[in-house]
């Protein structure tokens, strides 16, 4: 058990997977999320909970000592904490885009600043979630979502260069369609958003339901905990791992932007 990684989002769907599948690898796992009985029911002989919250910076301090009082260096850090916002770029709330943003990049880069002293110490890498959708086209009315996987995309870009330097390797993983928690609520945040619309009411909610059909279609996350310990333990990691990305959306990207352009919106003014 020398091995030793430290997992936020740890009690969702894609974390909780993750962890368990580590620690049956032979990892000490600090599984980190917010405080809830998923997040207790994860203790085991070599996974230890540890209550964070990425939007807290005091929060994030708090648990980075937690995990210090049990080592002094981490051969991993995963970044899964995230959450879905979706909805029109002329009416998504600011708050909603605000909290999005302090979650899916911002929180991503709290724990990393907090955890990279304790990585350096033992050389070890950063694992930053990003999506297909860091490096596709932005969808319609997935805008928020995109945005904030593709700062990640970014993100995770200069991160990468700046701690080559200093002995930590960076990888992103890009997951297409996975069955988690949150693209278990899709259809609620169709319907949230569909609700606060003035104009695209209508599509949201048709939109919405597709969504739904769509993602009970999504992958087995086993596979993508698979893909993670890879990226840990890869001895030439990839600067990315694209992880089962969406054919269809992954051929339009083939696509003259134009040209896919107008299918796109040819496919939404049918659902009106």
């Amino acid at each position: 058990m020398d091995r030793r990684v430290l997992v936020t989002g740890a009690a969702g769907g894609l974390g909780r997977v993750t962890v368990q599948h580590l620690a049956h690898a032979g990892w000490q796992v600090f599984a980190a999320d917010l405080p809830s009985p998923a997040l207790d029911e994860l203790a085991a002989t070599n996974i230890v909970p540890i209550e964070l919250d990425v939007t807290d910076s005091t929060a994030v301090a708090s648990a980075l000592r937690e995990v210090r009082r049990h080592t002094d260096g981490l051969d991993g850090v995963v970044n899964f904490a995230g959450i879905l916002v979706v909805g029109s770029m002329i009416e998504v709330a600011e708050s909603d885009l605000a909290r999005i943003l302090d979650v899916n990049l911002m929180g991503t880069v709290r724990v990393n600043q907090a955890a990279f002293d304790l990585v350096r110490a033992r050389g070890g890498r950063i694992v930053n979630i990003s999506s297909e959708t860091g490096w596709q086209t932005a969808a319609p009315f997935n805008g928020p979502y995109a945005i904030s996987k593709h700062a990640i995309e970014a993100y995770s870009d200069a991160l990468r260069r700046e701690a080559a330097l200093l002995g930590v390797t960076v990888v992103k993983l890009q997951p297409g369609p996975f069955r988690t928690a949150m693209t278990g609520g899709i259809d609620r945040a169709f319907a949230r958003a569909a609700a606060d619309s003035d104009r695209f009411g209508r599509l949201l909610g048709r939109m919405g339901r597709l969504a739904a059909r769509e993602n009970r279609k999504a992958h087995d996350p086993a596979l993508l905990a698979a893909v993670v310990a890879q990226a840990l333990t890869d001895e030439r990691p990839r600067i990315a791992y694209s992880v089962r990305p969406d054919r269809m959306r992954s051929a339009l990207e083939r696509l003259p932007p134009t040209v896919a352009d107008r299918l796109v919106v040819a496919g939404l003014r049918r659902l009106l």
